[in-house]
């Protein structure tokens, strides 16, 4: 697998467990091969090792003294929390800017929208949806809170969404209703567009997930 230029290492590392769980290649108890994973991807040990010490800390894995990692549970429940902790803590920054949106924030916020609806490819959309993310979190969320939505979006802004047609059509009067709630200064509605996005999100993964037998029966 070729490397992803502009991706830390570690990040990359990381996306690839990701995506070796959504597909099911990794189930929950799994034993992660580190030495395979290095040289599937062209990476050193060390991006490998410090890529395990996010996913422990983040809930993804755990690691056995002198027994490697671990895939920690992945079920229905587990999937949906992820989605839930997503949605509240992007809920509070969306509410943080709605409480006294600069000008500046409201026209990148207009700017991604306007990316969102024009994007040719649902590749356009995505990088539209984390770019309106990025200029919110950015202007409105603190050290802390940046550390913790990291940690809670790993599988909620994964490229599972990619593969999923109906991505713009199903997401994109989401963000109209936050931005919309945003620019009338409405912190309770900016935060609500937040929460609904995420459990909307969580619904369709985890049906999506069921049909193709990552989740339920023995290994979900």
């Amino acid at each position: 697998m070729p490397k992803r230029y502009g991706v830390k290492e570690k990040d990359q590392v990381v996306a690839h467990i990701i995506d070796q769980v959504l597909t099911g290649r990794l189930r929950s108890g799994h034993r992660i091969d580190r030495n395979a994973i290095a040289a599937v991807l062209g990476v050193s040990r060390v991006p490998v090792q410090e890529a395990m010490v996010q996913l422990e800390h983040d809930g993804i894995v755990s690691t056995r003294y002198h027994r490697g990692a671990f895939v920690e549970r992945f079920d229905e429940a587990t999937l949906a929390e992820h989605h839930e902790l997503y949605g509240v803590l992007n809920g509070m920054v969306s509410a943080r800017a709605a409480t006294d949106p600069s000008a500046d924030l409201l026209t990148e916020i207009d700017d991604a929208l306007h990316h969102m609806r024009g994007g040719k490819s649902r590749l356009d959309f995505h990088q539209s949806c984390q770019r309106f993310r990025d200029v919110v979190n950015n202007a409105c969320a603190g050290p802390r809170l940046h550390a913790a939505i990291r940690a809670s979006q790993w599988f909620a802004a994964s490229d599972f969404w990619l593969t999923y047609p109906r991505v713009r059509a199903e997401f994109l009067p989401t963000y109209q209703q936050e931005a919309a709630a945003i620019r009338d200064r409405d912190p309770a509605g900016a935060r609500t567009a937040c929460v609904e996005r995420s459990d909307l999100m969580a619904t369709i993964m985890i049906a999506e997930l069921t049909r193709r037998g990552v989740l339920g029966g023995a290994g979900g």
